[in-house]
């Protein structure tokens, strides 16, 4: 059988299927009388972040977020901020969810769940994703203090309330202890982080959709 071979096909290198993958990124404009956002988010990306909401602590959770993910993400924002931070704070959830979704396509190939037990001095959280198309949102915190500099701590739930639930994901979030609310916010944005970040994953073993139902739409 061997004789049957040509010498060029005995001595050629077998060459990797290259599997091309499609870039999972997605962008919003979304303009309301009370914002204006440009939003972009690569899920592929090294954990660049460019944030811009004229809320200083916001934008440094947001920066942490794509940072402990690695997403690359892109946030301007201009809002009513004369009148408080929610506003911009939620429509960016909003608008950030909408982007998590589309970028993840069909959902083919991805790992789906996520989570993360991360902690952050004396804080100490749990949250938990899974990318199912089903709307589930638990959050078990409560803050020491009810501002962070000016910022409502109240605004952290706003905010993945919206993300969750336009992202359509099931999302939980367990505070275990913490005395600090700084740190606690903190904990709970890398701690998501590191969550999407696990379940937004290629995983080379799961060729279709992880599912037995055949799709993660609802």
């Amino acid at each position: 059988m061997w004789n049957n071979l040509t010498e060029s096909s005995r001595l050629a290198p077998r060459v990797p299927k290259v599997t091309t993958r499609m870039p999972r990124t997605a962008s919003i404009v979304r303009n309301t009388a009370e914002t204006q956002i440009e939003l972009t988010l690569n899920l592929d990306g090294s954990g660049i972040a460019d944030i811009s909401t004229g809320v200083g602590f916001f934008d440094h959770m947001l920066t942490l977020l794509a940072k402990h993910a690695l997403f690359d993400l892109k946030v301007h924002a201009t809002g009513d901020l004369h009148v408080d931070h929610h506003h911009t704070v939620e429509d960016v959830g909003i608008c950030l969810g909408r982007c998590l979704l589309q970028a993840l396509g069909d959902k083919k190939g991805i790992c789906r769940y996520g989570h993360m037990t991360l902690p952050m001095e004396e804080t100490l959280v749990t949250t938990a994703v899974d990318l199912s198309g089903r709307i589930a949102f638990i959050w078990k915190v409560q803050f020491p203090t009810e501002k962070i500099g000016v910022f409502d701590t109240e605004l952290v739930q706003e905010f993945w309330t919206a993300v969750s639930s336009n992202a359509l994901m099931n999302f939980h979030v367990l505070l275990h202890h913490g005395t600090n609310s700084h740190h606690i916010s903190e904990g709970i944005f890398k701690s998501a982080a590191r969550s999407l970040r696990m379940a937004t994953s290629q995983d080379p073993r799961q060729t279709g959709v992880p599912s037995s139902k055949g799709t993660l739409t609802g």
